[in-house]
C-alpha cells in the first residue's frame, strides 16, 4: 500500500473498471478501435489465458488504474505493457509508476528478455513515465492500432 494505493490482480469482478478505465482515455483522445474492443471486452481470453497478467489499482478500495502484461503472438516481441489507464481524479499518485513496475517486475518473473509497448507522441506525460522506467524508443515494429505513432521497448 503506497497513500492509499493498492496494486491488486485482476479478477472478475474488476472486469467493468478495466474496460471503463481504458475507454475513458481512448476516448478523451482517440477513437475506440476493433482491438481495443475485443481485449477490454473479453480480458480474461484475450489477455490472461494466452499468458498475460492485468494489475488493478484501487485507491482506499475503489479501482482507478489498470495496466497488463500481453503475450504476443507472430510479433518482434513476445510481452507487450498494454491498456495502462490511470483516471484523471487519481493522477498525481503515482499510480501509473507503480502500475508500470508490476508489469515490468512481472516480466521478469517470468523471464522476459525485452518487454515492448506502444502509445502516441500526443501523450507526453505518459512517454516520460515510460522513460522513467527504462524505456527507450525503437521504430519499425507493425502495430494494430492506428493511432499509435510510438513503440518502445525495455531489456530486462
Amino acid at each position: 500500500m503506497n497513500n492509499g494505493v493498492e496494486i491488486v490482480d485482476f479478477e472478475e469482478k474488476y472486469c467493468a473498471a478495466f474496460k471503463d478505465l481504458n475507454v475513458e482515455w481512448i476516448s478523451h483522445y482517440f477513437e475506440m478501435e476493433a482491438s481495443d474492443f475485443k481485449a477490454l471486452d473479453h480480458p480474461q481470453k484475450y489477455i490472461i489465458e494466452p499468458g498475460g497478467h492485468i494489475y488493478i489499482a484501487l485507491l482506499n478500495g475503489e479501482p482507478v488504474g489498470t495496466c497488463a502484461l500481453l503475450k504476443l503472438e507472430n510479433r518482434d516481441y513476445d510481452y507487450e505493457l498494454v491498456k495502462m489507464a490511470v483516471t484523471p481524479k487519481a493522477q498525481g499518485y503515482g499510480i501509473g509508476r507503480l502500475l508500470g513496475q508490476a508489469v515490468i517486475d512481472k516480466a521478469k518473473s517470468l523471464e522476459v528478455d525485452e518487454l515492448y509497448l506502444e502509445t502516441n507522441n500526443q501523450l507526453t506525460p505518459a512517454i516520460r513515465l515510460y522513460e522513467k522506467l527504462g524505456f527507450e524508443h525503437i521504430s519499425g515494429c507493425s502495430t494494430p492500432y492506428a493511432r499509435c505513432n510510438v513503440q518502445m521497448v525495455k531489456k530486462l
